[in-house]
């Protein structure tokens, strides 16, 4: 059955009217709830006797359990981190590679998973295999094809960040495994906006930020590991992630034991006293929306974003392809190249990544957000 789409919520945001924000794929907008709860905590710190032992966990726990009931992994295997690419590094040096062995990755992936992966590789002597970008933005068969004995480690998004074409990690999962390879997903622009079958993918590692579809603050980061990962080495000699941290009395009495599951990759001072109540509100805000009706909302928007671009002779990735919050447009070649600047002069706020101009809209948006988007595109073309 399909979901009905979520009306629109640009009562929750402190959004102008004048503001046509189409760039949730950047950075969300900040929730009036994540705000508030921002605030809250700032001034908690003003009388820190009021913070006890126990509050080093009870909130970091509480998102850890809501972040895996949100996206169906299991909290055991959640840990907090400020960035992707503090998850990706803990993965990278938890994996084992070996000379000869192959990272694929797409083309112009993102950095993040990149720079670990790479220099994990350099390390190895293993190689970072880039799967070219198809004119069809049909990635799935060319990873499927890419994939043999010597694929040691598939890292693979959800959709490529600078035109949401999609990759069917069901697929891709189950070659990887039949492979022997571990298959980790940077589904920072995948998360919050669309389902992610994780029972059917069976991934290992699954990394996304926070600020941007789960609406959270900056430099607060999630980071999942299968069980088989869950006995590697931290990046950090975090205090905080040892078992029996919760007796303030007994912090001297050292130990190389950790505390349960995934724990012991936590970053150093995870409990952020200010990023945890932030990002709280903002999971609870979505499990509240419910992802499959944001993405029935933010589909209806795309669709009419790229039947407007299509109409003023621009290509986007075909449908079959296409995610339901997130495209890129091709822009043709004389295309001015002042584009940016326009849009922003108009109040109009979208990227232009790898080529494309990418349009991402989210639960605040308007009609009339994408009426201005067309006049602006169609007046730079």
């Amino acid at each position: 059955m399909t979901p009905d789409p979520l009306p629109v919520q640009r009562d929750r945001f402190d959004l102008p009217e004048d503001v046509a924000y189409l760039n949730c794929a950047y950075m969300s907008p900040q929730l009036r709830t994540v705000s508030e709860a921002g605030i809250e905590a700032v001034k908690r710190k003003a009388q820190p006797w009021r913070l006890a032992p126990s509050d080093f966990f009870t909130s970091l726990e509480k998102l850890r359990h809501q972040f895996g009931a949100l996206t169906g992994l299991d909290s055991e295997g959640v840990a907090l981190g400020p960035s992707v690419s503090y998850g990706m590094a803990t993965a990278a040096s938890n994996i084992t590679l070996r000379e000869g062995d192959q990272v694929l990755m797409l083309a112009e992936e993102f950095p993040s998973p990149f720079y670990a992966f790479s220099a994990a590789a350099a390390r190895s002597g293993a190689e970072v295999l880039t799967i070219p970008r198809p004119s069809s933005a049909e990635w799935t068969r060319q990873i499927l094809a890419a994939i043999d004995e010597r694929t040691a480690v598939v890292a693979i998004p959800p959709c490529h960040w600078t035109d949401g074409a999609t990759v069917d990690l069901v697929a891709i999962g189950a070659a990887a495994r039949e492979a022997g390879a571990v298959l980790v997903v940077d589904a920072s622009q995948w998360l919050g906006a669309e389902t992610m079958d994780v029972t059917a993918i069976q991934p290992d590692v699954v990394c996304a930020v926070g600020y941007k579809w789960l609406f959270g603050p900056f430099n607060l980061s999630y980071a999942w590991f299968a069980p088989h990962l869950r006995t590697g080495v931290p990046l950090e000699g975090n205090w905080l992630s040892r078992a029996g941290s919760d007796d303030f009395n007994r912090l001297v009495a050292y130990t190389e034991n950790f505390q349960a599951g995934a724990r012991r990759y936590d970053m150093g001072e995870a409990s952020s006293f200010i990023h945890v109540p932030m990002a709280i509100a903002a999971l609870t805000q979505v499990e509240a929306w419910g992802i499959d009706r944001i993405a029935a909302a933010t589909q209806q928007h795309i669709k009419q974003i790229v039947s407007d671009a299509e109409d003023l002779g621009l290509s986007a990735v075909p449908e079959a392809h296409r995610s339901a919050h997130l495209v890129g447009l091709t822009l043709p070649a004389d295309a001015p190249s002042d584009m940016p600047r326009r849009f922003t002069e108009a109040g109009v706020y979208v990227s232009f990544r790898g080529g494309v101009l990418r349009v991402a809209p989210s639960v605040y948006n308007t009609k009339e957000d994408l009426t201005r988007f067309r006049d602006v595109l169609a007046g730079c073309l």
